[in-house]
């Protein structure tokens, strides 16, 4: 007989978490001017504004800390860390950064070397876009069309239209085009996996265009388990196998370990290349730190390489998108829209369809945000018109496609009871 599902560990710490009133809730969020990141965490009930950072870490990662070394130059909680990114990703050097964003901001110091240069991807998150705006270039969307059907069902919603790749690549000089990213999973499109086919043929696109291939890596693992579940190739592979198979079609990689790392900081910059390596670390001394610690503690350092190995183990991926489907499944039964399929981290809830007739420059799902924390003291975030940003030229507000409340959930933090 199998036995019924249940999680795959045991809870050795909590934190306490407090209701609060209807009444108390809409005085903090009026305080706040109506932006929920300006609350206090003791202000929220269940907080579901990012699942970056906000997770709890296991047992093995807080003995790893432990033994972190602080060495400023050489430590070996860094060759622990290094060691571990080339067997899970076969990365010849690495980097190590405080976070996702200061890896984008390291590695584009290096590819984005002038105006007027072009990075087509599948819905840039927003840091990326703002780093690649802020260097005065320009982010193409070439995600398919799928992905913006909340309805439709489809399972990679992630994948890149390799025709509207192409355009990108037919139309500018390869000089101006310094590399394409890849997200996986993809968050601004609701949490959407890309798959190995589609990896391989942009990869395989970008060679022959001598494009670089830069993965988003900030949720690879959550990536690689709907491959295994969605993707019949692999479906008897390991987790650590397809994660391997994953980044044979990249050249480099940027990285928020605050996702699946399962660590509260910390990032690095994967290179198969040494030139580019190279000229990397020294921009990481100048933003990060040496090449060694780049903004990370030892401890930190050495409870990733813990981390890195407990989010590719199929049973801890299970768990954790089980609650986050758990979730999905209850607002469809509610009659609730939300980008479907589920994703790996989140729930996105279709704010377009909820409020049809609040006009877009009222901004739908943050208006929504809001009063889901006033009814609820839940705190999510707005996946739409303000993440987009004005238009760095016109300053024109941009008004995406989709307009999202996300809903992201915690690794191993929060229980079904919550959900």
């Amino acid at each position: 007989m199998e036995l019924p599902f249940a999680e795959p560990y045991r809870i050795k710490m909590i934190e306490p978490i407090k209701r609060t009133t209807k009444e108390e809730r809409a005085q903090w969020i009026k305080e706040a001017k109506y932006n929920l990141f300006k609350l206090t965490s003791d202000q929220v009930y269940i907080d579901m504004l990012t699942d970056s950072g906000t997770g709890a870490m296991s047992d093995r990662q807080w003995a790893a800390i432990m033994l972190g070394d602080e060495a400023y130059a050489g430590s070996r909680s860094y060759f622990e860390l290094k060691d571990r990114i080339k067997q899970l990703m076969g990365y010849d050097f690495m980097l190590p950064t405080h976070q996702g964003r200061a890896a984008e901001n390291v590695l584009f110091s290096v590819l984005i070397n002038k105006e007027g240069m072009i990075v087509p991807g599948n819905s840039h998150f927003d840091t990326t876009k703002g780093h690649i705006e802020y260097r005065k270039a320009t982010a193409i969307d070439c995600t398919i069309d799928e992905a913006f059907d909340t309805t439709l069902d489809h399972p990679f919603k992630g994948n890149l239209d390799l025709q509207k790749l192409e355009n990108v690549y037919k139309k500018y000089p390869k000089d101006q085009i310094p590399c394409v990213v890849v997200t996986v999973t993809c968050n601004t499109s609701g949490g959407q996996p890309v798959s190995i086919a589609n990896m391989k043929a942009v990869y395989n696109l970008s060679k022959k265009y001598g494009i670089p291939v830069l993965y988003d890596s900030a949720r690879f693992a959550e990536n690689a388990y709907f491959i295994k579940l969605r993707e019949e190739a692999y479906k008897d592979w390991t987790i650590k196998e397809i994660v391997a198979e994953m980044y044979k079609y990249s050249d480099m990689a940027t990285m928020s370990s605050k996702k699946d790392g399962l660590v509260n900081i910390g990032g690095f910059i994967g290179f198969n290349s040494e030139e580019i390596y190279r000229q990397a670390c020294t921009f990481n001394i100048m933003f990060e730190g040496f090449v060694t610690y780049g903004g990370m503690a030892g401890r930190d350092m050495a409870a990733l390489a813990v981390g890195l190995d407990e989010s590719t183990e199929f049973d801890y991926l299970e768990t954790r998108i089980k609650q986050v489907e758990y979730l999905g499944n209850k607002l469809i039964e509610y009659g609730v829209p939300i980008q479907y399929p589920i994703g790996g981290h989140a729930i996105f809830v279709d704010a377009n369809k909820i409020l049809p007739k609040v006009p877009k420059e009222q901004f739908r799902a943050q208006s929504l945000g809001i009063e889901l924390y006033i009814e609820g003291g839940i705190r999510g975030v707005e996946i739409g018109a303000i993440l987009a940003d004005r238009d760095p030229v016109t300053r024109e507000n941009r008004f995406p496609k989709l307009e999202l409340l996300r809903l992201a959930v915690a690794r191993r933090s929060y229980t079904n009871n919550h959900m």
